[in-house]
């Protein structure tokens, strides 16, 4: 079923859509809680997901209950696996280790970022590729650039989503990813030029070191933003029509906000949404499908279990 954005007075033309990410994550969370069902009354495993924190990060904390909140919701059973800030990094690996053994998890991740005694490269290498839900293994990576079946990140693959259910064409375009993260950034570049649709796309990944950033991302039909500056983007780079995908979320001191801060995003949402066909807001927007995402994963690890038994 299609997603209906939001739509809103623009002076682009008709209206401005909002890409309402929480509205499409309920539709993905009905379709995945219903197969679970269907897995559960046929008498199979239901998708276990494990989750690793380390230390004490005020973002890292919600997002994770975000996660496990998320899998009851779905059915789905979880473990949260919170770590004291001291932990080595001898310790984090041999949990990791733990977890590849225990048959009963069939993904997990390790939430970043970890502490600075801790590899982060070397954490992530040590869970074992089919149990990398997460994506971000060197191996599901290789396997994501040569189009093979595997774990798509989950913040590029909720973008895919997130265009895909709420009707956004994309071939032919010109697409701006700003931001080469291994994460966000270098993996939707990839997947934005493959030969699909979401896809078809002629994509410039820019970055720091961009001589002339806002000339090419105002040169978006897709603007793409993953850099973790807030409100970075301004109206002079955005095109009149584009569509605009805000990945960034960071915490800005609001003293008129409950908790004392208020979430923003990369894009100066107020300054740009008007010359946009798209727009997401932050939140509401790329947050919700990274959640999902991540429990598509969590069953498609389960489904690739089934397959092989």
């Amino acid at each position: 079923m299609r997603g209906f954005p939001l739509e809103v007075e623009s002076n682009i033309g008709d209206f401005m859509q909002i890409l309402d990410g929480r509205a499409t994550a309920a539709q993905l969370k009905k379709e995945i809680a219903d197969k679970v069902k269907k897995i559960q009354a046929a008498g199979g495993k239901v998708p276990h997901l494990a989750a690793v924190i380390v230390g004490d990060d005020g973002a890292s904390q919600t997002y994770v209950s975000n996660k496990v909140r998320t899998c009851e919701e779905l059915g789905f059973e979880s473990t949260l696996i919170a770590l004291p800030s001291s932990t080595s990094e001898a310790e984090l690996l041999a949990k990791v280790h733990e977890l590849n053994e225990n048959t009963e998890v069939d993904g997990f991740i390790v939430q970043v970022p970890l502490p600075d005694h801790i590899d982060e490269d070397k954490v992530t290498e040590a869970i074992k590729p089919e149990k990398d839900v997460d994506g971000f293994h060197p191996e599901n990576l290789g396997r994501m650039m040569l189009g093979l079946p595997t774990y798509i990140s989950a913040t590029p693959n909720g973008i895919l989503e997130l265009l895909r259910r709420n009707g956004v064409k994309t071939t032919g375009k010109h697409c701006v990813v700003v931001g080469r993260s291994n994460i966000v950034g270098t993996p939707m570049s990839i997947l934005m030029s493959r030969n699909a649709e979401p896809g078809n796309c002629t994509v410039t990944l820019v970055h720091s070191r961009t001589a002339n950033m806002q000339e090419v991302c105002a040169s978006a039909d897709i603007l793409i933003v993953a850099i973790g500056k807030a409100e970075f983007v301004s109206a002079d780079m955005v095109k009149e029509g584009a569509v605009v995908i805000d990945v960034g979320t960071t915490r800005v001191p609001d003293e008129s906000k409950p908790k004392g801060f208020a979430l923003k995003g990369d894009v100066d949402f107020e300054a740009v949404k008007d010359k946009c066909s798209f727009i997401t807001p932050v939140p509401g927007g790329v947050g919700p499908m990274t959640i999902v995402s991540l429990m598509q994963n969590t069953l498609r690890a389960v489904e690739r279990k089934n397959k092989k038994k």
